[in-house]
């Protein structure tokens, strides 16, 4: 017969045991096994999206929740998918790599998605995406870049170009269009996206004959480049590559100017495009160009319907990471309208098999590697506006 003691020691020990159980009997995968059972009686889908909504590149991130919004509304509004809406969840990343880890691990385990939307930056979404592969959810960061993204797992996706191509155009537009040859480069070496779109960018115009004569990197944190940009100067540079975010571009692009270069001889990449840098650069930047994936002036019909429907909405123009947050929204439902099953494996294996979606930034199709094959575009920045230059043939690129 127990005593008092040992029949407390046995209770203890059963409820430990069923707690061990009962964690034993989750799957890793969060929404997966019976996550995925529980989504399907749910009255919604839930997806999950994490953003830069503060911090230092918020200007990305809440374009980017606009984008997507507005195509959750769409999709609700035509009656769903599969007859049941989608209930789009958000965090916020703050700018930094570990947080969008915390965010990533909470929408999975805590909150139960089936699938993931996010982030813009490379760094935040390579280790948001280590994550989402790791818990077996598919992802599909809209705007992030760098290679390395999707080559953390079968289960991260983009809607993006990616940097091997963005650098090889930004090269070529500039050697065999604009018919340059002496090319200066600044890029921040702290940056994944940055760092590995200058690595593109100088193996190519080697490859075509031009040459970098100076390059100067520099770290995120710094807002002082006058060194830098006299450094540059002093090489005779015809045009000066600089694939960076529009944090940093602004001020450079002051400071060029004081320092006597021109804006019209920058080329840039996608992390220009925010209204902070027409609002605080648009004069000093007046003629340069950079690689994109759509304009508000992009001559077709579908990225037309996304800018009326956006200004109606927002009541201002839309940035290319609103057009690409807005199409991995759209790329994503159409996935889960096609999926099998609706479960995390079933939505990635319909992901995979995407070709020809129509969306804001042109003719997307995911190709074996999980990333978009799709146009890539020349904005010029005149009149302080972003205008369409021209849409290179990303296949060309890789020639």
């Amino acid at each position: 017969m127990l005593g008092r003691r040992g029949l407390v020691r046995m209770i203890a020990g059963a409820l430990a045991l069923s707690a061990l159980a009962l964690g034993c009997g989750k799957k890793d995968g969060g929404a997966n096994g019976d996550a995925a059972k529980q989504a399907e009686s749910d009255p919604y889908w839930k997806v999950g999206s994490y953003l830069s909504l503060s911090g230092e590149e918020t200007a990305f991130g809440v374009d980017s929740k606009e984008g997507i919004e507005l195509a959750i509304d769409e999709i609700n509004q035509a009656g769903g998918v599969k007859g049941k809406p989608i209930k789009i969840l958000f965090e916020d990343n703050k700018s930094k790599p570990e947080e969008a880890t915390n965010k990533v691990l909470q929408l999975i385990d805590r909150d139960e998605v089936i699938a993931v939307l996010g982030e813009v930056a490379s760094s935040r979404s390579r280790a948001g995406g280590i994550v989402a592969n790791r818990k077996k959810v598919p992802m599909i960061t809209p705007s992030s870049t760098n290679p390395d993204v999707t080559k953390v797992g079968p289960y991260v996706f983009r809607a993006c170009f990616t940097d091997d191509v963005q650098g090889r155009m930004g090269a070529q537009f500039i050697v065999s269009t604009l018919k340059k040859k002496k090319v200066g480069l600044l890029f921040a070496s702290d940056d994944l996206y940055s760092s590995g779109l200058a690595k593109e960018f100088r193996d190519e115009v080697k490859r075509l004959g031009g040459e970098v004569v100076m390059e100067k990197s520099f770290l995120k944190k710094e807002t002082n480049f006058t060194t830098y940009i006299n450094e540059l100067k002093s090489a005779n540079p015809e045009m000066i590559y600089a694939p960076i975010y529009y944090t940093s571009m602004a001020p450079i692009a002051r400071q060029a100017k004081a320092a006597g270069v021109p804006g019209s001889m920058f080329v840039g990449s996608d992390g220009w495009d925010a209204d902070e840098l027409l609002r605080d650069a648009a004069e000093e930047l007046e003629g340069a160009y950079f690689t994109n994936h759509y304009a508000p002036d992009v001559p077709w019909p579908n990225s037309q319907a996304f800018v009326k429907k956006y200004k109606e909405r927002y009541n201002r123009t839309p940035s290319s990471m609103a057009a690409q947050a807005y199409d991995a929204a759209k790329l994503l439902a159409d996935a889960m309208s096609r999926a099998k099953e609706m479960t995390p494996d079933g939505i990635r294996q319909a992901i995979q098999e995407t070709k020809g979606f129509q969306g804001a930034t042109g003719t997307i199709t995911i190709d074996a590697e999980r990333n978009a094959d799709k146009p890539v575009v020349i904005v010029q920045i005149k009149d302080k506006q972003f205008t369409y230059y021209a849409t290179v043939n990303e296949k060309s690129a890789k020639q």
